[in-house]
Parts: structure tokens; C-alpha cells; sequence
């Protein structure tokens, strides 16, 4: 027997397993310095983030950034089973003759990972037979263990896309009552209608919980933080962002009911940007550029006032905000720095359409061309 080999087989299985386990079964912040996942992450997403940057088309380089997400959950699954299957192949080799090859392979080794890979997928091809006792124990052990490995992808996927779909559902929703990308004051001004202040508190209220599932779904799953939104002005990020945005202005200067419900939606969501910015690894960015300027502040305040929504008129307003938007935008710039998602502006001097009349205005334009092609230049239909 071969002690080191045998060490090192228990130790690979013992570091694979543990980190499948603090990956999808454990339902919090998994710790420790070295994880298999965390490197994986770390090897991977800088590099494609790189190489995405290059690509000067908005849309082709956040398709790109896009698959990622998916790709790199195909590609830590099989990073799984492949230290499954050298731990086993270590296990093997550390007994010599382990294995009767008719094959004859110069290199038993090659034939221990053969046969562990088998094994694992549980193919039963029985072409190579164990010798001992204790090596049939240990193919009976990874069958087991590939069974339950597989069960384990199983149920990992609907549970990933299950959290991610509820996530999504508030960021389409924003799109009609904050623009495209949501901004703060689109979001206050769309509701300075009769009924508006219950209206913004209700909508409050859902991203209150919103924040609070965003954290505890992307705590115990971070991959989800790097799974994008279907438009390119969307991403989870850029929504509560202009969420903590819209509940500090109301904060330091507007007169409605909603900013009591503005300060608990603001704590939950500071809460989840911060939090996750810290399982990420990111360290506030402190040098970022102002987002709104005081006299950009002023503009605001004059046009929601404008709008009907009445605002504070005290020296401190501004004051106020400066402290609150300390909270959290620094957390906000590292995330968007790292996952490559841009942050909403507090407001916008020509707002775009939004996604949703864009779309409809894309169909009926592709529509119109299909009914141009389909039609020949004397009237005729082809």
C-alpha cells in the first residue's frame, strides 16, 4: 500500500464533498479560507469579464456576460465530478494490483481513473474486475456517492432557477413605475398622482421583502448574484440600487406618509447590498464619481416639486441625503465594478422609452418588415 496516495485520494473526496455540501445543502455562508468554489470563481469570472469588456456592442457584450452564469454552473458541477473521480482513482492507486486489466495498460493509474469514472457514472461495464475486498467496498462507496451526486445536480437546478425567477419578477415590474433604467426620481414622480403616497408605500413594502429573500437566496447561492436579467438596462443590482435611491430622497426631503416605509425598505436593502458585497469579496469603492451633484440635487427637488409631490425646502435636505447615500453607494460602485453592471443615475435629463414600449415598438417595426418582404413591388402578394 501506497500511504501517501491513499492520504491524498481521502483528502481530495474530503475537500470535493465538503464544498458540494456548503455549496448547495447548506443554507447559509459557507466559510474557510480555501474552497474549491471560491477558486473556480475566482479562475474563471475574471478572465471571461475581460474578455467580455473588449466587446464594444452593448448588447453582444452583455450576451456574453450573460452566459456566464449558466455556463460556469455546468462547468463547477463537473469540476465536482472530476475530484470525485481522481480522489477515488487515488484510492485505488494506492493498493497495487487493485485491478485485472485485459487490457493490459502501461500505466495503472490511467486504468484506476477507468475505472473510477465508471464506477462514479455507474456505466457497470465489467471489463476490468477489482482483485480485493476492500477495492470491491470502495467501487460499492463511489457508485453510492455518484448516485447521490447526481440527485444532488437534480435538485440543485430548479431550486437555483426557482430563487432566480422570483427575483426577477420585482425587476420587470419596476420598469413601468421607474423607467428604463429605473431612476429614483422617475420612480417618485410617476407616483405624485392622487392615491400615489399609498401606492409608493405598498411598493415599498415589496421591495422590503424583496431585499430580505435577495438575501437570503444569494447568501446561501451567490452564483445567482452573476445571473443577469433579460434586458441590458435590468439587473438586479441596478433595481435596488434605485430602490435605496428613491428611499433616501424621501428620507432627507419629501413631505408624504411613505417615508417611514422609505426607512425600512432603506435598512433592508442596505443591509442585503452590504452583506453581499462582503461574500464577494469587495471592498468599498471610496474614489467613484459623484452621482449627484448639488446642483443635480436641486433640479430634482425643483421638478418633483414641479410634479406635485411636496418636498422639503431646509438647508439640510441635501445634507441628509449625502449622509444616507454614504451607506450604501460605495457597496453599490464595488458590486458594479465586479459583476459589470452599471448603476442608475439618480435622474435623467431625456429618459429613455421604456422596455416595455420598446419591445412593442421592435415587433411592430419587425412585423411591418415581414409584411414589407412578403409583399412584391406591384401590390402582389407572393
Amino acid at each position: 500500500m501506497h500511504p501517501l496516495r491513499l492520504i491524498a485520494g481521502i483528502a481530495c473526496l474530503f475537500f470535493v464533498l465538503l464544498d458540494a455540501f456548503e455549496t448547495v445543502i447548506l443554507p447559509r455562508r459557507a466559510t474557510g479560507r480555501f474552497r474549491l468554489t471560491k477558486l473556480f470563481y475566482r479562475l474563471t469570472w475574471l478572465p471571461w469579464r475581460q474578455v467580455a469588456t473588449m466587446v464594444r456592442h452593448e448588447r453582444k457584450r452583455e450576451t456574453m456576460l450573460s452566459f456566464y452564469g449558466p455556463l460556469s454552473l455546468v462547468g463547477l458541477i463537473g469540476t465536482w465530478a472530476a475530484g470525485l473521480i481522481f480522489g477515488f482513482a487515488l484510492l485505488y492507486d494506492a493498493f497495487p494490483r487493485a485491478f485485472a486489466d485485459p487490457a493490459g495498460s502501461a500505466h495503472p493509474f490511467l486504468t484506476d481513473l477507468y475505472v473510477s469514472g465508471t464506477t462514479i457514472f455507474t456505466l457497470g461495464l465489467g471489463d476490468v474486475v477489482p482483485h480485493r475486498q476492500l477495492i470491491r467496498g470502495l467501487a460499492v462507496a463511489e457508485s453510492g456517492i455518484g448516485l447521490g451526486f447526481v440527485a444532488l445536480v437534480i435538485g440543485y437546478f430548479p431550486v437555483l432557477y426557482g430563487a432566480f425567477s422570483r427575483r426577477e419578477v420585482n425587476i420587470a415590474l419596476l420598469d413601468a413605475r421607474a423607467g428604463s433604467p429605473p431612476t429614483a426620481f422617475e420612480l417618485i414622480k410617476r407616483h405624485s398622482f392622487e392615491g400615489g403616497s399609498a401606492a409608493i408605500v405598498t411598493l415599498l413594502e415589496e421591495w422590503e421583502r424583496w431585499s430580505a429573500e435577495l438575501l437570503e437566496s444569494h447568501i446561501s447561492y451567490p452564483l445567482l448574484c452573476l445571473f443577469r436579467s433579460q434586458h441590458t438596462s435590468q439587473s438586479w443590482l441596478s433595481g435596488i440600487t434605485a430602490i435605496l435611491d428613491a428611499c433616501a430622497l424621501l428620507i432627507a426631503g419629501v413631505q408624504e406618509e411613505s417615508s417611514r416605509q422609505a426607512q425600512l425598505t432603506f435598512a433592508m436593502a442596505r443591509h442585503a447590498l452590504v452583506d453581499l458585497s462582503q461574500i464577494l469579496a469587495q471592498k468599498p469603492v471610496t474614489d467613484a464619481a459623484d452621482r449627484l451633484p448639488p446642483e443635480r440635487f436641486r433640479a430634482i427637488y425643483d421638478q418633483l416639486c414641479q410634479a406635485g409631490v411636496r418636498v422639503c425646502r431646509d438647508e439640510r435636505s441635501c445634507e441628509r441625503l449625502s449622509e444616507l447615500r454614504k451607506m450604501y453607494e460605495s457597496y453599490a460602485e464595488a458590486l458594479s465594478r465586479y459583476l459589470q453592471m452599471p448603476l442608475p443615475p439618480f435622474f435623467i435629463e431625456r429618459p429613455k422609452k421604456d422596455n416595455w414600449l420598446s419591445v412593442a415598438r421592435v415587433r411592430a417595426a419587425a412585423e411591418a418588415g415581414g409584411r414589407d418582404t412578403a409583399q412584391g413591388g406591384d401590390g402582389h402578394v407572393f
